[in-house]
């Protein structure tokens, strides 16, 4: 038990999915999962148990922002001995080629901000997904014909919709990097991932796209969202 979580070391499996939204948490627990427990109502950042095809998989949120991602991937890692962290979020697209309702699968994050250098005085702004687990969900992917794009993404510290100049913001990202969208929790994830020799990933959904205006039907958002959410709980299968 932490400060912030009350499940007990065993109540959380070693694989963890690992949405932004508590309610997220509870709608893949209802209707994805089977004899699901709650197992964390701390805070309402909802955690649960269960199986999926007999597999046993924990999925935990961890609310919004690198800070809460910290706080609750860190504990998970060291506290609760997890072995792998699957983030299944949104994300805005700055790519004019990423259509709403796309899923990517992130390789690197990038940012702007000092969470590294917060926890262990590193100087670093860019963290990588684990090459393993983005293989095996690539090839999940590939397998069930559901159509990906692997890229960089920027993990802000401030939602873009309230960046003063979102253009000007756009174009401070280094140029190599080509990132294709915006989102909050990445890098914290990938980058205590690394820190206690564990492996994460992110797959994103496209929800909204700084090119493109378009409506979204919250049967639609759903829809695309349960596209993501199988893919990662399909992929788990597949992890040895």
């Amino acid at each position: 038990m932490t400060p912030h979580n009350e499940a007990k070391k065993e109540d959380i499996a070693d694989i963890v999915l690992m949405p932004g939204d508590p309610l997220r948490s509870k709608y893949i627990a209802d209707n994805f999962m089977e004899d699901a427990k709650v197992i964390n109502t701390v805070r309402n950042m909802l955690g649960y148990t269960g199986y999926y095809k007999g597999k046993r998989i924990t999925v935990f949120a961890s609310g919004m922002g690198m800070p809460s991602m910290g706080i609750y991937a860190y504990e998970l890692f060291k506290f609760y001995d997890v072995k792998y962290i699957i983030r299944l979020g949104s994300c805005g697209a700055y790519s004019p080629d990423l259509n709403i309702f796309d899923t990517i699968l992130v390789d690197k994050s990038y940012t702007q901000g000092n969470f590294a250098h917060s926890l262990d005085g590193t100087d670093c702004h860019i963290s990588s997904a684990d090459e393993y687990l983005n293989n095996l969900i690539e090839r999940e992917a590939k397998n069930q014909n559901i159509h990906i794009i692997q890229g960089n993404v920027v993990c802000s510290e401030v939602f873009d919709y309230y960046v003063k100049d979102l253009n000007s913001f756009i174009k401070s990202f280094p140029k190599e990097l080509n990132i294709i969208g915006a989102e909050m929790e990445s890098f914290a994830l990938f980058y205590l991932a690394k820190y206690f020799s564990r492996k994460a990933a992110c797959l994103l959904t496209v929800v909204d796209s700084h090119y493109k205006h378009e409506e979204i039907s919250a049967i639609d958002r759903q829809n695309s969202l349960n596209t993501m959410i199988k893919l990662a709980l399909d992929s788990s299968l597949e992890i040895k």
